[in-house]
């Protein structure tokens, strides 16, 4: 058996935003060691220009659904980016796994060739095969925010290690 798009992405966003929900209750919990509000992590972000830690969420959570809607040739869930606390993002990271297990794999058959166009700004587009938008565009960009995330939760002090980024094998 051959290894699907399905099976190399669906799987692996559920995973990640499994083990993300994780890192909040961490966070939480280490936030009420110290005696500070939890939604101050809200605010995190390593530089000036970066977005701070629900605008992570957001895009990695926009970045699943797309990828999976582009593959699977349906139309992706559209949500506002308005969450303003933990409790919001995880809602918004629940949702987003309902969305990716609801589409079946059979949807994705074909994904390898099927088309994907981006937008590039206004006024431009970008075409890939499948395959290759999900190994060059759809995966990597979707572990850049996941990443940040943990990145900036680690950089809070909030006790994250490898394990709870990867998760249970």
């Amino acid at each position: 058996m051959s290894l699907t798009l399905h099976a190399s992405s669906a799987p692996i966003f559920v995973r990640s935003f499994t083990n993300m929900l994780s890192w909040f209750d961490k966070a939480e919990a280490h936030a009420k060691e110290r005696g500070f509000d939890p939604e101050n992590y809200l605010t995190l972000r390593l530089a000036p220009d970066m977005h701070p830690l629900p605008r992570q969420v957001q895009i990695a959570s926009d970045a699943a659904k797309g990828c999976v809607a582009r593959l699977s040739g349906t139309a992706a869930p559209s949500w506002p980016d308005g969450e303003q606390t933990l409790a919001e993002l995880r809602e918004r990271i629940r949702k987003t796994i309902a969305y990716v297990d609801s589409v079946p794999a059979a949807a994705f058959e074909g994904a390898e060739t099927r088309e994907v166009v981006l937008p590039i700004g206004a006024e431009r587009t970008i075409t890939f095969p499948g395959q290759v938008y999900l190994q060059g565009v759809g995966l990597p960009n979707f572990f850049f925010h996941v990443t940040m995330t943990y990145a900036l939760l680690r950089h809070a002090g909030v006790a994250l290690g490898k394990m709870d980024y990867l998760g249970a094998p």
